[in-house]
């Protein structure tokens, strides 16, 4: 099975915390939270402990950014708060994860405070053309689709995966899925794989296609709570969504490879002076250790990049 996802075209990933052996679903809102690597990574049943180095500013980033976000004294992002571990709420709403401490940090290396903002994720990019958030840190997949009209500043890797109840007691396969219900969110690349390239590989074959093109959820948390209910019979995500389900739920595993890595991209309006700024920060973190840092945290050390580019995507 070859599942290109313009990972969440986000992968869009669980979003809220597994609380003993249940999902405790957290829909998407109009709650903001301005974080920095120390308020934004508070503690919860879903987080990892850690700690990481504040970052310092670096003036010759800051003097890249325009005048406006300079003025403000705020980098305003936004994140589909229902892909844990990337981004997610914990039991009292506030918004936390790999991409939200990376944002808090980036922003500290622009002499700024981030303003972490919960979206639906299909409205993020939407929301960076309009001015509306600065900065999309939502799991985004860098691809030559979303390079058209926005930049993608690459600063992790990670593929796709499935996941099915422990046991996996439909006997379902990773390259054969024609006439399996699988639960996937809307706007990803994994749902638009099915579409474009599972179901049609099915019918060639003659065999049944994938029910509805996907059993489609606009939160990940859904996704999960719908494979954990067995309305589905699995679920593809992103691989550092779908390993934190399994580790949290208890109730799930994983099947077959993980396939199409990818880098995510934080997403900056398309030619803004604020690419390099960001550029340069998401670096800066990487050559200074904090970045490694937060992936320790997050237990997500596997995506590490050791370069961030502008428009790096490979497909």
């Amino acid at each position: 099975m070859s599942v290109v996802r313009t990972h969440r075209t986000r992968l869009a990933a669980l979003g809220s915390v597994l609380i003993a052996g249940s999902l405790a679903v957290t829909g998407c809102s109009s709650t903001s939270s301005t974080s920095s690597t120390s308020s934004s990574s508070g503690s919860s049943s879903g987080s990892s402990s850690g700690s990481i180095t504040s970052p310092t500013a670096v003036p010759s980033l800051a003097a890249r950014l325009p005048a406006a976000v300079k003025s403000s004294g705020k980098l305003v992002v936004g994140v589909d708060a229902s892909y844990a571990p990337n981004e997610f709420k914990d039991d009292s709403g506030h918004i936390q994860g790999m991409d939200v401490d990376l944002a808090g940090a980036i922003a500290a290396k622009l002499g700024l405070k981030a303003d972490v903002q919960d979206s639906q994720f299909t409205a993020i990019i939407p929301g960076i053309q309009s001015n509306k958030f600065q900065l999309g840190m939502s799991s985004f997949t860098d691809s030559k689709d979303r390079e058209a009209t926005v930049d993608m500043v690459t600063y992790f890797t990670a593929g796709t995966s499935m996941a099915v109840k422990k046991g996996n007691p439909n006997k379902i396969s990773a390259t054969d899925l024609c006439g399996k219900k699988v639960a996937v969110q809307t706007g990803t690349t994994q749902a638009d794989e099915i579409k474009n390239t599972l179901n049609p590989a099915c019918q060639k074959a003659g065999k049944p296609t994938i029910p509805n093109d996907g059993d489609k959820f606009d939160l990940q948390t859904d996704v999960t709570n719908a494979l954990v209910a067995g309305r589905d019979d699995a679920m593809l995500a992103d691989s550092p969504v779908v390993d934190y389900a399994i580790k949290i739920s208890g109730q799930l595993e994983k099947v077959g490879d993980t396939t199409d890595t990818a880098p995510y991209g934080a997403v900056v309006a398309k030619g803004s002076p604020l690419t390099p700024a960001i550029q340069g920060a998401i670096q800066s973190l990487i050559d200074d250790g904090t970045y490694a840092q937060i992936l320790q945290k997050w237990g997500v050390q596997a995506g590490a990049i050791t370069k961030s580019v502008v428009n790096g995507a490979v497909s």
